[in-house]
């Protein structure tokens, strides 16, 4: 998966949270969430016309006006002018842009970290009959909807999955672990076998972290948010998650300040670790690591999750498309987003920029099928859940990856790191009305 900027896009949300909190200062959302729920209307089937601005980040749309070119000669009228902002910048600019009233026509968001913008004041509810909504991964239809309107559409997809030393397995004579309770067995098994260490873990204790706790929670049987939306973070569950991640560390199998993000992948081919909670992206960038074609397909292998006490779940994160509540050509831009999110189109995107498809149906196309290491991700975007549709939570996971670290060096046992971080998520609130 070639995806190298996808954490580095992720790091800026949790500075960018407030600005969307503000944002939606006096955007009530009563009486226009059913007005926006009513304003959904079907978009045809004529050709688009007329111009379409387009905002997406630099490196995720930086093939798409060549993936495109079959919409552009079927709609021969419309003109496509896309701006593509450097990852660091793309949220701080985008919500500077809509604050003054000069957002694009159409917009990229992050399924992870979109939130903020789901508001009728911000974007235009996705008309009736656009997509089909069951064709996508649930969760990453899920995180585009609030208050039951959806306002976004998914583009690409990506979850969190194993991605192991094979040949450091073999020769330990083990198999990837399916319980918690066989991980850090795993990964001392890896460990005898030649790795410095079993994991290669995010040890950058922020927002990353946070959203590694909400996975665990998730497995563990917790939730975050109540049914009438009330954060429930110092759950056993949440408790029992925060322990796990501790317990990579505290047995020596990972190590609190190595690798950063950036040396993880050279670590995990020279042998300094053997393991790594990560995204797909990395799977088609080892050759490069280890400067050898053909080394992944002989040292790597992945595997979903372990499970820990109620499922294996994990989180969806990838690319979504919205129209802006002020854009001036809502017919033609609702229908480059509906060419985007065809199947056809994502294998498109797919095979000119691996990025992994949101609609289910495309990971049958030969291109994606054929490819083994990417199986354990498709069967953990099956098990993905969304996060919490509320602006504050990037705050809060960026909060909990402080308590996190606390745990995992000793300081704070996990009891204490969740009640932390729930007086704190109490303090902040959802930003919800």
């Amino acid at each position: 998966m070639s995806n190298p900027s996808r954490r580095g896009v992720l790091r800026l949300t949790a500075g960018t949270a407030l600005l969307g909190t503000l944002a939606l200062t006096g955007c009530g959302r009563g009486d226009e969430t059913a007005a926006a729920k009513a304003s959904a209307k079907p978009i045809g089937t004529t050709p688009a016309t007329g111009t379409v601005n387009v905002w997406a980040t630099q490196d995720d749309a930086s093939v798409l006006d060549k993936v495109i070119k079959p919409f552009k000669a079927a709609n021969p009228d419309v003109t496509l002018k896309f701006t593509l902002i450097p990852n660091s910048e793309y949220y701080t600019k985008l919500q500077a842009a809509i604050a003054a009233g000069k957002g694009p026509d159409v917009a990229q968001f992050f399924p992870e970290s979109q939130a903020q913008f789901l508001d009728p004041a911000i974007l235009r509810p996705v008309p009736d009959g656009l997509v089909d909504s069951g064709s996508f991964f649930k969760s990453l239809w899920d995180a585009g909807v609030a208050k039951d309107v959806a306002y976004t559409v998914p583009w690409y997809a990506y979850t969190y999955a194993l991605v192991y030393r094979a040949d450091l397995a073999k020769k330990a004579g083990v198999k990837a672990p399916t319980s918690w309770d066989e991980m850090v067995p795993f990964f001392k098994a890896l460990q005898g076998a030649g790795a410095v260490h079993g994991l290669g873990a995010d040890n950058g204790w922020d927002i990353f972290n946070g959203q590694d706790a909400a996975m665990y929670a998730w497995q563990a049987g917790g939730t975050l948010l109540s049914a009438d939306g009330k954060w429930t973070l110092d759950t056993p569950a949440m408790v029992d998650a925060i322990k796990y991640n501790a317990s990579f560390f505290t047995s020596g199998v990972a190590d609190t300040a190595t690798p950063t993000f950036l040396d993880s992948q050279p670590y995990f081919v020279s042998g300094k670790t053997a393991c790594m909670i990560t995204g797909p992206w990395v799977v088609g960038q080892l050759d490069t690591a280890a400067k050898k074609t053909g080394w992944t397909a002989s040292h790597v292998a992945t595997a979903p999750l372990p499970a820990g006490a109620s499922s294996s779940a994990s989180f969806s994160g990838g690319g979504s498309w919205g129209v802006l509540a002020t854009g001036g050509n809502a017919d033609a831009s609702w229908k480059f987003i509906r060419y985007v999110s065809k199947p056809s189109t994502q294998v498109a995107q797919f095979k000119a920029y691996s990025s992994l498809p949101a609609a289910v149906s495309a990971w049958d196309d030969p291109a994606i099928k054929g490819q083994l290491l990417l199986d354990a991700f498709f069967t953990q975007l099956k098990r993905a859940r969304a996060f919490p549709q509320v602006s504050t939570w990037q705050q809060v996971a960026t909060r909990l990856g402080k308590e996190m670290e606390a745990v995992a060096k000793g300081k704070e046992t996990a009891a204490k790191a969740a009640a932390n971080i729930q007086a704190y998520a109490e303090s902040v609130g959802t930003s919800t009305k």
